[in-house]
């Protein structure tokens, strides 16, 4: 199946609805306190202006439920937007609606307009058809470039295909595509994935597909200890998903059917409680005391994990390896991110709180392809299909 690129459409003259995700954390006086998402979509944006088209922006913010909301408003994001552009991007007072209609009808070639909130409609999260028709009625061309949104099928990335023809992926969503679909259709071997975060239940589909493809993978975080309870060892007061501890049986089980070698850590750093400035003790991790609890890998754990990929030609990671927002159990994460910059490897990064490690390492510009995703990057090495990019398939 085929995905139109943006540079497929004539877009002279047109206007060309973009959906976009500038869905950016916001401080208590509505200060963007990071525009890496608005700086990623940037090239799609200016190429539509340096082609003429009247550009119509469209993203969400939040989550207003279907309800009007000013401190989820995106003004902030049209005035940085204007800043990083340097030309003025008019703000819509809606995304639908007469006065919207309006001002579309009075752009001209190169304006750039963006819509407010989808989201303070409900019928966006509903992909409700007669929504989506008003929104298409604003473009004759429909670009997607939100990947991050892919994983949902909305009226904004969905439901205005059923009314406009002309639609294809802005630069973003295509390099998204293209990289994950590198890792996991054609990678270079040995392929390893290093999986962390705090649950198993949220990756478990993940490590079953990827089980399938890769020849490594590393288990770190919180869900490491479901594992090690599966192995029958003592695991104090870790976090644990007691549900789950057969399924993690039966993972290590496939593991092992497909030949794929299975690490997890052979030390942590505990502590009585998740807080910053507790004393914390190095322990194995069959010796975890009753009233402790793994916060981090351990330093014998980094080093084993290290030399697991040392070979490896593809690596993708999500998930971090303990409790990397205090610094006390910040020590594993960091020393995953040091390997994986400085491996020759292809390098993949995603997920909402591995994409923050990263960012506060600085060691992002090591990494060959850094995410912008969550949900549809966990989904789509999970091998599921994306509504918003199969929509777009021709």
């Amino acid at each position: 199946m085929e995905i139109k690129s943006i540079k497929d459409l004539d877009l002279r003259a047109k206007n060309v609805l973009i959906r976009v995700d500038f869905n950016v954390p916001l401080d208590d006086n509505s200060g963007i306190t990071d525009d890496a998402r608005i700086r990623a979509v940037l090239p799609t944006i200016q190429y539509a202006v340096d082609s003429k088209a009247k550009v119509v922006l469209m993203s969400h913010l939040g989550r207003p439920k279907g309800t009007v909301d000013k401190k989820k408003s995106l003004l902030p994001v049209a005035r940085r937007l204007s800043e990083l552009m340097g030309t003025k991007v008019d703000m819509a007072p809606d995304c639908v609606g007469d006065k919207v209609n309006t001002l579309v009808d009075n752009l001209n070639p190169g304006d750039v307009l963006l819509l407010e909130n989808l989201r303070f409609h409900i019928g966006e999260e509903k992909n409700d058809p007669e929504f989506a028709q008003r929104l298409a009625s604003l473009g004759e061309c429909f670009v997607n470039d939100a990947f991050a949104t892919a994983h949902r099928a909305h009226a904004s990335n969905v439901g205005v295909c059923d009314h406009i023809s002309e639609k294809a992926a802005g630069f973003l969503l295509l390099r998204e595509v293209e990289y994950i679909n590198r890792a996991l259709k054609n990678p270079q071997r040995p392929f390893a994935a290093v999986v962390g975060g705090a649950k198993v239940s949220g990756k478990l589909e993940i490590i079953e597909n990827l089980l399938e493809r890769i020849d490594k993978i590393i288990i770190g975080g919180g869900m490491a200890f479901t594992f090690v309870k599966a192995l029958g060892q003592d695991i104090g007061k870790s976090l644990v998903e007691d549900d789950l501890v057969e399924t993690a049986r039966f993972i290590m089980a496939k593991a092992k059917e497909k030949g794929v070698k299975l690490y997890l850590p052979v030390d942590c750093i505990c502590a009585p409680e998740a807080k910053e400035g507790t004393a914390t003790v190095v322990k194995t991790i069959q010796e975890i005391p009753p009233e402790l609890m793994g916060l981090d890998i351990g330093p014998a754990s980094a080093a084993l994990f290290s030399v697991a990929l040392d070979d490896c030609s593809t690596i993708v990671w999500n998930g971090p390896m303990g409790m990397f927002e205090l610094d006390d159990f910040a020590h594993g994460t960091k020393s995953i991110i040091e390997k994986i910059a400085a491996s020759n490897a292809l390098t993949i990064v995603g997920g909402g709180d591995t994409d923050a490690a990263l960012h506060k390492s600085n060691l992002e510009d090591k990494i060959d392809f850094i995410s912008t995703a969550g949900g549809a990057f966990l989904e789509m090495l999970g091998g599921r299909e994306l509504p918003g990019v199969k929509v777009l398939e021709e």
